[in-house]
């Protein structure tokens, strides 16, 4: 099992400006010589056709293959090129797969889509939660050929398809440290514009607020660098506003800390206590120093034959002679379990990363502002009651709180800074259970989670766990920061190029 948080994950929860092109880029491409009828498009409960989206002739693909490495299903890698993270996805066909290696070739994609009404799908790291990144019946905008990093002094510039995994380790080769979550394969730029949460978050705050400038090839071809002197709404909207709606990032730039060593310890209490736990766990991380995190999880499953666990990693980059006495509060509520480990920065990330292996799954969330009160036996009743045919699942409250603070609501488009904690809901099935009934289940067993708690957390949600069910979206990511997003969105997307749902 591994946990989807935003990037952080365990092996498993219980045990640990220039133009290019636009549509004149593509004026001097010779006639099709293979073409294919817009009616050939598969679809997906992921993500339906805008109405009016597809033209009504056929498609050139060649014209396009001459400029851009371009995957069609006839083509020997198509099967696993398509693929995403998530199996639950892996009957989205797209149209086709436009493997960008540059900056230019990302514009002459979208100016490709834009002269025939193709819809598009933006993927890099491939995590969206409702598989939209699939791009079933779409062409899909590839930017995971961009794997480029580069140093200037302690900042690191990355291209925009690294996953985490190689980054954490180059971080590491210079002593150097981002504060991201740690699943192997999740991808830094949907990570980023989502905000970035993870095991690091108090101590430095998210990935977002490290973040000091992105190239980014906006709907109309235009190459912009976007940073706090130049572009600074779209910069702004990049930090935290989600991605798939302002262009096509191609490349980041970060401010990096100084590595810490990493003291961490995995606590286990028994689940008759979890009632009690809950909200002894969030009052103590509520005003734990910044430099301590901690993540509580209460799951069950096949994959916890006895019945519902509950456990708490607790992770501390202070001086490691001060461990015990930050989690003092903690301790006193006498846990069963205890499993210290000292570790480097790479060593510690790569201990929560787990095996990157692809796992199906249903996912929602939830941003709480406050302790669940009374609600916290709503959480142990689901927790402890999960549906035959999941293999785990549950919730996992993630802390917020510490640095994530230090910066106003308003000043970057993730508006949670005063929260405490995000919150999943997530369930996994086995490779081998029912392809039909097993991803109702788990969506069913999320969905109704999330409803229960709802009156105690209210609807606020975060976007790097995305909810295509959400009925306010706009309002349940970001808040008060929404209608200024939307006005950023129409101001470098005017002719919605970009039709992601969220």
């Amino acid at each position: 099992m591994s946990s989807w948080n935003d990037g952080l994950m365990t092996a498993s929860w219980s045990r640990r400006a220039t133009l290019l092109g636009g549509v004149g880029a593509l004026t001097g491409l010779a006639a099709c010589d293979s073409q294919e009828p817009a009616a050939a498009r598969s679809s997906s409960p992921a993500l339906a056709l805008p109405a009016g989206s597809a033209s009504a002739g056929p498609i050139p693909w060649r014209r396009l293959a001459r400029h851009v490495p371009l995957v069609r299903p006839a083509s020997s890698s198509y099967d696993q090129l398509r693929l995403t993270p998530n199996p639950r996805w892996d009957s989205a066909r797209p149209l086709a797969i436009a493997r960008c290696t540059t900056a230019a070739q990302v514009a002459t994609t979208l100016a490709f889509a834009r002269e025939h009404q193709v819809p598009i799908a933006l993927r890099a790291g491939g995590h969206s939660y409702p598989g939209w990144s699939a791009g079933a019946g779409r062409l899909v905008v590839d930017v995971r050929p961009m794997t480029a990093m580069s140093w200037s002094g302690t900042s690191l510039t990355v291209g925009a398809g690294l996953t985490l995994a190689p980054i954490v380790a180059a971080l590491a080769s210079h002593d150097r440290a981002l504060p991201t979550g740690s699943c192997p394969t999740v991808g830094v730029t949907g990570l980023t514009q989502g905000g970035g949460v993870g095991v690091l978050t108090r101590a430095y705050g998210l990935t977002c607020d490290h973040l000091r400038s992105a190239e980014v090839v906006l709907a109309s071809g235009q190459r912009v660098t976007a940073s706090a002197d130049s572009h600074p709404d779209l910069f702004w909207a990049l930090r935290g506003g989600g991605g798939g709606h302002l262009g096509v990032v191609t490349a980041l730039t970060f401010a990096t800390v100084a590595a810490p060593t990493v003291v961490s310890t995995y606590l286990t209490w028994p689940a008759a206590r979890a009632a009690a736990v809950i909200p002894a766990w969030l009052d103590w991380i509520g005003s734990a120093d910044a430099r301590a995190w901690s993540t509580l999880k209460l799951l069950g499953g096949a994959a916890h034959p006895s019945g519902m666990s509950m456990g708490a990693t607790v992770t501390w980059v202070g001086p490691p002679a001060g461990f015990d006495a930050m989690l003092a509060p903690l301790l006193a509520t006498r846990p069963t379990g205890r499993f210290d480990h000292t570790r480097s920065y790479l060593a510690a990330m790569q201990a929560y990363a787990g095996s990157g292996a692809r796992e199906a799954f249903a996912a929602t969330s939830h941003v709480a502002y406050d302790a669940p009160g009374a609600a916290a036996s709503t959480i142990v009743a689901h927790a402890s009651d999960v549906p035959p045919g999941l293999h785990e699942a549950g919730i996992s409250i993630d802390a917020l709180g510490g640095h994530v603070g230090s910066l106003a609501p308003r000043s970057t488009a993730f508006v949670h800074r005063a929260a405490l904690a995000t919150v999943q809901y997530t369930a996994t099935w086995a490779s081998g259970a029912d392809a039909t009934r097993a991803p109702h289940t788990a969506r069913s067993y999320v969905s109704s989670f999330r409803a229960a708690m709802t009156p105690a957390w209210g609807q606020h949600a975060y976007v790097n766990y995305a909810d295509a069910s959400l009925a306010d979206p706009g309002t349940s990511y970001f808040g008060a920061n929404w209608p200024r997003l939307q006005q950023v969105r129409a101001t470098y997307d005017p002719d919605r190029l970009f039709t992601q749902p969220q």
